[in-house]
């Protein structure tokens, strides 16, 4: 997501808490504490959850271990049946990532100063991205399989904002997480960081300065050697599956709200602009990336002569990429990886969707929802979707589950896409309806929110219908990534299981530690303090869940 997705975050999570509410409260969701008791729950927020410990004087809170979520089973599309759990069979097995936001905290072209106005423009615990990464992919790679089924996982999906600012370096990064390799998370001068936590006002949180700032006045650690601890290299085991990657508005234009060429200068500069909170033009760049992205240029043109600047040291490796370089790099055999080569994607130069195979008897659909135009919200174009609803029809006798960045409610930017000139774009709601002729889609596994959220789509028969399921970033607390389940109950419905799962690694930071596991500890700790936190769990009933539907092909 952009770091002007507030305004409808904000309509995001009140849709969501509408959902749960009204689905508890007409009996259709409930709590069934005893029903993970023959799962295995390991490694699974069903065993353990991170929360918030007992604040400081300043306000800072410990990560400490918490009690696990419960399962929910939600029948809102379909009755369940008490002999399911003696007669289900697995029928797919997989995770989602999403929003893992991998950032080059030292980039010119971005807009810390605006985060009093605009809170993800700037995070405490960014510049620990990689290591959080990484500590992700070891808890995948720990886990024997699904919890319910324990049918080992098919495969991993990144559903989008791979990257924060698109840029090639940080697509590098990237792809070396999930394939394994080493990554140096550094960029310009290559002994010096020269981020805002450097060299910025008090506005930022500065962990190797001992000297106040807004966060250190919020109880946040004075860590000397921090942010050189967070710029040596370190290794990625990549994961031991299969891994897919889908784009998103971060993938494809800077910020995932500015759009292209208009201030790609930016990129290759060599300073950072750094405003203090209380200049007109922070307020007025502010209020451009939110409703007007191309009034961008000219106040930044006026910022070229004024400043304030702080020093960059330009480095070539941060020139954007193009949606043809990203779908490109995925055939890079040197960081393939698990594989497959491709990553999904049918063509070097071919188009940004394409289909997979999750399991036998599963397809797997994954689309491009980004817009161009300098729009964080998504749409779907006409070429597209036709494509998807051939594919849909093509495989009537397998299940259908399709992913996105966006979700249907983020889905409103039906203006031109400049990536597909000449043709209509479609909101959310239009895709949902159009999914919903289809007996075959099951499940449609979306992020862009970073918020958890699970939404049943009623079609006009029982087989009409699917879940929606959006799942919480990796880069906002509470850093979650979703495992997916599909069970046959052989009663005339399917199971969809959501577990949820955190990073590896112990909760509670050692600011001592500087090694690889304790920087992905902070990453952790230092989220859950974020001054612009925002409560992005979820309802119970949007995280563990067993969404019952049914079978469409029994």
């Amino acid at each position: 997501m952009s770091m002007t997705r507030r305004s409808f975050l904000r309509a995001s999570a009140a849709a969501a808490g509408a959902v749960a509410a009204s689905s508890t409260a007409s009996g259709l969701a409930r709590a069934e504490p005893g029903a993970a008791s023959s799962a295995n729950t390991a490694g699974t927020t069903l065993e353990k959850v991170g929360v918030a410990g007992r604040p400081d004087k300043k306000g800072y809170r410990k990560l400490v271990q918490g009690k696990g979520w419960p399962l929910y089973v939600r029948e809102e599309l379909a009755g369940a049946k008490s002999t399911r759990d003696s007669t289900r069979t697995g029928l797919a097995s997989f995770v989602q990532l999403t929003d893992i936001h991998i950032t080059d905290v030292q980039s010119p072209a971005r807009f810390e100063y605006v985060h009093p106005l605009q809170g993800p423009a700037y995070r405490p615990q960014e510049a620990l991205g990689t290591q959080g990464a990484v500590a992700l992919i070891e808890r995948i790679n720990a886990l024997s399989g699904g919890p319910f089924t324990g049918r080992a996982f098919d495969c991993v999906v990144s559903t989008g904002d791979n990257t924060d600012n698109h840029e090639i370096v940080e697509l590098d990064w990237y792809q070396h997480l999930l394939s394994g390799g080493t990554i140096t998370p550094n960029t310009g001068h290559p002994t010096r960081f020269e981020g805002v936590q450097s060299f910025g006002s008090a506005m930022y949180y500065r962990p190797e300065l001992d000297k106040p700032d807004l966060y250190k006045d919020h109880g946040f650690p004075t860590i000397p050697g921090l942010l050189h601890a967070a710029m040596r290299s370190h290794t990625s085991p990549g994961l031991n599956m299969r891994w897919y990657s889908v784009f998103g508005n971060h993938d494809d234009q800077m910020l995932g709200t500015v759009p292209n060429d208009l201030i790609d200068w930016l990129y290759l500069g060599n300073v950072k602009f750094d405003l203090p909170g209380t200049d007109p033009t922070a307020a007025a760049i502010a209020s451009a990336l939110r409703s007007d992205p191309a009034s961008v240029v000219r106040l930044l043109a006026k910022l070229k002569t004024t400043g304030p600047t702080l020093p960059a040291t330009a480095d070539a490796r941060r020139r954007p990429f193009t949606p043809r370089e990203f779908i490109r790099s995925h055939f890079d055999r040197s960081i393939t990886g698990a594989g497959p080569v491709g990553h999904g994607f049918s063509d070097p130069d071919g188009p940004s969707w394409y289909r997979f195979q999750i399991a036998p008897g599963v397809l797997g659909i994954a689309m491009n929802t980004t817009n161009s135009l300098g729009i964080a919200d998504g749409s779907i174009s006409q070429k597209q979707l036709t494509w998807i609803e051939k594919q849909i029809s093509a495989h009537a006798d397998q299940l259908v589950i399709v992913f996105s960045h966006h979700t249907s409610t983020t889905m409103t930017a039906k203006l031109p896409n400049p990536e597909t000139p000449g043709e209509a774009q479609f909101d959310g709601s239009h895709l949902v309806a159009r999914l919903k002729t289809h007996r075959n889609v099951i499940a449609w596994v979306n992020g862009h929110t970073h918020n958890n959220e699970v939404t049943p789509h009623r079609g006009t028969t029982p087989a009409h219908s699917f879940w929606e399921i959006n799942t919480a970033s990796h880069i906002d607390f509470p850093q979650l990534a979703r495992i997916v389940e599909v069970t046959d109950n052989k009663d005339g419905t399917l199971s969809i299981f959501t577990p949820l799962i955190e990073a590896e690694g112990p909760y509670t930071a050692d600011p001592s530690d500087l090694s690889q596991k304790g920087l992905a500890s902070l990453y952790r700790e230092l989220s859950i303090n974020d001054i612009h936190l925002e409560d992005r769990i979820g309802t119970a009933a949007d995280r563990n869940c067993e969404l019952l539907l049914a079978n469409p092909l029994s």
